[in-house]
């Protein structure tokens, strides 16, 4: 099937790793799931790719899309499948009809500092089923200390050829279990360990996609791409301990990130 759709969202087509990971996560949902009147909520559905995943196993998809034209693409995408409507809405604050056995709200950014959708999520939650369930179910963050040569916050994108050296072991320094109440504000001091002797000045952040209990997934290059944030310049011997406290808002975007050295 041929979707329509924005540039944006062709690139999102096109990472077929990110793709085949929500369809075997929610394929397993359902055919493990014995209610035979499943329900969802797809949230930010843009093209629609994700609904069109579920279709097959779901009496009723809510998708949720705040473009026009974007929503206007979904509905022409899904336009023959009839257990399936599309709502160009703000999904911050609507009230949705009915209750959810499933919300798909696909998670994009790094650590979720510039994603949209926390909010989002958020108000959805309060429509979820008691027994319901989030795909992607959690993500696990990781931070390294990093040699990088520039000096100012990017992604570690496929197609940049980003060049750095990482000098601290990776600390996991956090997962976010979606069903859980989110705390959009981040503010922690870790620990690194030095891995060799070097100029520091920066800190990768990866994330890691949980989306259930056996299917975790790594960057890929339309999912939280790797974020390098530059951090003052310090030189480290092996087997030093550095500590470093990170500071965020998630949903904010990546101008509320502080990164320093306690």
């Amino acid at each position: 099937m041929k979707f329509k759709t924005t540039p944006y969202h062709h690139n999102l087509l096109k990472d077929k790793e990110r793709l085949a990971i929500f369809l075997e996560a929610i394929k397993q949902f359902a055919t493990t799931n014995t209610n035979s009147n499943l329900t969802e909520f797809d949230i930010g559905c843009g093209s629609g790719i994700l609904s069109f995943f579920s279709q097959p196993y779901f009496k009723k998809i809510l998708a949720i899309e705040i473009d026009a034209k974007v929503a206007n693409y979904a509905k022409e995408n899904l336009k023959e499948f009839k257990n399936i409507e599309i709502i160009n809405a703000d999904a911050i604050d609507y009230e949705y009809p009915f209750k959810a056995d499933l919300i798909v709200c696909e998670m994009l950014d790094t650590a979720l500092i510039d994603e949209e959708q926390v909010p989002a999520l958020i108000n959805a939650k309060n429509y979820l089923k008691d027994n319901g369930v989030i795909i992607p179910q959690a993500i696990i963050n990781s931070a390294e200390l990093v040699k990088m040569p520039r000096r100012n916050i990017h992604y570690d994108d496929v197609d940049s050829n980003t060049k750095y050296e990482t000098i601290s072991e990776e600390v996991f320094y956090n997962n976010i279990d979606f069903l859980d109440d989110l705390n959009p504000y981040f503010n922690k001091v870790i620990t690194f360990g030095i891995q060799k002797d070097s100029e520091v000045n920066g800190i990768k952040i990866t994330t890691y996609t949980k989306l259930s209990d056996d299917i975790i997934c790594g960057p890929t290059p339309m999912l939280n791409p790797p974020l390098l944030i530059p951090i003052n310049k310090k030189y480290v011997k092996c087997n030093d301990l550095i500590n470093v406290r990170i500071k965020y808002h998630m949903g904010e975007g990546i101008q509320t990130i502080q990164v320093n050295y306690e």
